[in-house]
């Protein structure tokens, strides 16, 4: 069950609280904290919502993320360090993964046919199955994010997508 709801906003608190200690900061500093400090909130509760829908499929939300990789790569198999890569994820977590996936026998490992050393994560049907059903709860609950409307989602996307960009998480040109 989760706890009670505060009777204030710790994140603002914390904001007035910075801008009294620090007063001679410019005032984006204080909502860059704000900011910064809102986005790692809402990931820790969107992920506890997310993995409390898959716990029914046994998975987690990385999981899942690595199961629909696999089920919109072109035949349901790929290398790990594409994995890691597409999943932008170091491959000691990609390994995790995906023993825990085969464990689950939701994927096998095999022999890469184009890299002699390397190995591929092949779906199996079960898999599927549980990428489909946990897909079709994640549509039907809108991923968790039902409290925004369709223009903030993309406004939140856009907002967010800059800040990948100028991280170098990814070129933003075509």
């Amino acid at each position: 069950m989760p706890p009670e709801p505060l009777e204030f906003d710790p994140i603002d608190r914390a904001g007035e609280l910075w801008e009294q200690h620090w007063p001679d900061e410019p005032g984006d500093v204080y909502a860059a904290m704000r900011a910064v400090t809102s986005i790692m909130r809402a990931h820790q509760i969107l992920i506890a919502q997310l993995d409390a829908m898959l716990r029914p499929f046994g998975i987690t939300f990385s999981r899942y993320e690595a199961l629909v990789l696999l089920v919109h790569s072109h035949e349901g198999a790929l290398p790990l360090s594409k994995i890691g890569e597409r999943l932008q994820v170091h491959a000691t977590s990609v390994t995790n993964v995906i023993d825990r996936l085969e464990a689950a026998g939701l994927v096998r490992r095999e022999p890469n046919p184009q890299d002699g050393r390397g190995v591929l994560a092949v779906i199996t049907d079960e898999g599927r199955k549980v990428a489909d059903k946990a897909t079709v709860e994640f549509n039907n609950a809108r991923f968790a994010m039902s409290a925004l409307q369709l223009g903030e989602l993309d406004q939140l996307f856009e907002i967010l997508r800059t800040l990948r960009v100028d991280a170098g998480d990814f070129s933003s040109s075509p």
